[in-house]
């Protein structure tokens, strides 16, 4: 295996053969085995993806930690960070993808779905509906079968805007940490990462209060028509990054406080930053085509 002139890192760190990989394949097989017998009422369904969740964590403890024991061993030379780097792109740039098919059935049903059913060329075929988005008025719907019950839409005032204000914050929050980490101030970016953690943190626990009235207050379900689902599939695979995102942070400022990254090599800490900040965007445009339009 090559090496830098100096010698101290290997010019491309290729690991030994690794049993992880077949042991998270086995998890997730528990997971799909599991979810797919509960759905349809097999009782022993649910254990089977408990088990294969609680499998798939330990392999990942297990495989991380064997990632982070290479990198502080100095085994990660300039090429791995590079491909680290590549690899930490296309993620999120699938991430992209996965929210943009999202906000793409949104846009989709408002401006070509709905008005195409109210044309006239269908008027003869269902009579009764009205080209509305998403409802006639406020607790009332346009189903002409009453198939979806009276609802209420969400708007931005106030806790999605207080949800903004705290994804911004934490925001400027990591952005300050990242620039104490290269200047060495390592118990400035430990600080403003907790900081950013709890943010995250308070972030999760406003939206569940959301939930809790968007469902009982407002009759919003994920049955509440096109509106329902796309705010719900929305706003709930967002939450849900924000969870992954938290948890990232939390590991990175737990390695942060056991010594880990230098100002010139801390690729871990920038790969969670990026993510957060993509979280940061996703909720902006969140924020303004769910709550606001």
């Amino acid at each position: 295996m090559s090496t830098h002139a100096h010698g101290t890192k290997p010019y491309y760190f290729i690991p030994e053969p690794s049993r992880h990989p077949f042991m998270a394949a086995v998890g997730l097989f528990f997971v799909i085995l599991g979810a797919g017998q509960w759905i349809n009422d097999v009782a022993w369904g649910k254990y089977s993806l408990l088990l294969g969740m609680l499998w798939l964590f330990v392999v990942l403890y297990q495989w991380f930690s064997q990632a982070i024991g290479e990198s502080e061993a100095g085994l990660y030379g300039r090429k791995i960070d590079f491909s680290f780097r590549w690899s930490m792109t296309w993620f999120i740039f699938s991430e992209v993808m996965f929210f943009g098919a999202f906000f793409t059935a949104l846009w989709w049903a408002r401006s070509h779905s709905i008005p195409e059913l109210g044309n006239l060329e269908n008027a003869l075929l269902w009579p009764d509906f009205k080209a509305a988005w998403p409802s006639l008025t406020p607790g009332a719907t346009t189903s002409p079968a009453d198939i979806v019950e009276p609802f209420t839409t969400v708007g931005p005032f106030w806790l999605p805007t207080i949800n903004t204000a705290l994804l911004l914050s934490s925001g400027v929050t990591i952005t300050i940490a990242h620039h104490a980490l290269q200047h060495g101030q390592r118990g400035k970016t430990i600080a403003f990462m907790w900081v950013t953690v709890l943010l995250g943190l308070i972030f999760l626990g406003v939206q569940g209060f959301e939930y809790a009235h968007a469902y009982s207050d407002l009759n919003l379900k994920l049955t509440s028509g096109i509106y329902g689902s796309t705010f719900y599939m929305l706003t709930g695979f967002h939450g849900f990054h924000v969870f992954v995102g938290m948890l990232m942070l939390l590991f990175i400022t737990l390695r942060l406080q056991k010594g880990h990254f230098t100002a010139d090599k801390h690729f871990g800490f920038e790969g969670a930053a990026w993510y957060w900040h993509f979280v940061d965007v996703v909720w902006l445009g969140l924020y303004i085509l769910v709550y606001w339009l």
